[in-house]
């Protein structure tokens, strides 16, 4: 939710006008009375995060949503929210390559008992150990603007997953891809490890990144792998939709 499409383009949009047309919209599409968990994707610069918040607090009273939650805000953004309104859960990127938020986000969200719903747990398909150095990536596919599907970070990212593989093998009878869920898992400020998927058989992982655990020595193995191949990581910040140009919001 917070997401406009205009002009072939996708474009920050938190405003209470927004934010109404869009439950109205999914409660009719689901049809349904309420929604589990509705989320705003990411702060609109444009719109006083305090306007989002009364907002989603209305319909928190009203009972069209059950839980309401955020996206991409910062502690300083989910301080200003909480102010206003109720705020249940938090959904920021977070996986092995992608951890900028261990140092305030997760923190935060455990302090205040903010459920913490991490996407991106395979760093758009990096961890699954399908990618390939010749793997082509076409159309509006997002990964043709991130910079860890670039030369020459590319082969340094597949040079770490290779090596997490090995690892997971010969030290689990695991792959890459359960490796790498079962770290996110293991985090003791992490509720869910989400990852996206297109067809049902990619789901069938999710068996193999439970009943087990990592161990210290395992994560400081792990730690060590991706400091010797990824010497200059990236995070994900172009993942960012921009806000709508000037002047949007008295036109709309």
């Amino acid at each position: 939710m917070g997401l406009e499409w205009r002009d072939g383009g996708v474009f920050r949009n938190s405003s209470r006008e927004r934010i109404l047309s869009e439950v109205e919209d999914s409660l009719r599409r689901l049809r349904t009375s309420y929604i589990d968990i509705y989320q705003v994707h990411w702060p609109d610069p444009l719109v006083p995060i305090e306007e989002t918040a009364e907002t989603m607090s209305l319909l928190y009273r009203q009972g069209k949503i059950r839980a309401i939650g955020v996206s991409n805000y910062s502690p300083q953004h989910m301080e200003l929210f909480r102010a206003t309104s109720p705020l249940h859960t938090d959904q920021p990127p977070y996986n092995l390559f992608e951890r900028q938020i261990e140092q305030s986000v997760l923190p935060f969200t455990f302090k205040n008992g903010i459920s913490t719903l991490t996407y991106g747990s395979l760093c758009r398909g990096l961890l699954s150990g399908r990618m390939k150095p010749d793997t082509q990536f076409v159309g509006d596919d997002l990964r043709r603007a991130d910079p860890k599907f670039q030369p020459p970070l590319y082969a340094r990212y597949l040079q770490a997953v290779e090596r997490l593989d090995r690892f997971a093998q010969e030290n689990y009878g695991k792959r890459v891809l359960d490796l790498a869920v079962r770290w996110t898992l293991d985090h003791p400020c992490v509720s869910v490890a989400l990852w996206g998927a297109r067809h049902p058989e990619q789901l069938s992982p999710v068996d193999n990144a439970n009943g087990w655990k990592l161990g210290v020595d395992a994560l400081r193995t792990m730690d060590q792998i991706i400091r010797e191949t990824v010497t200059d990581p990236v995070g994900p910040e172009f993942m960012a939709p921009p806000t709508r140009p000037e002047g949007a919001r008295q036109a709309a």
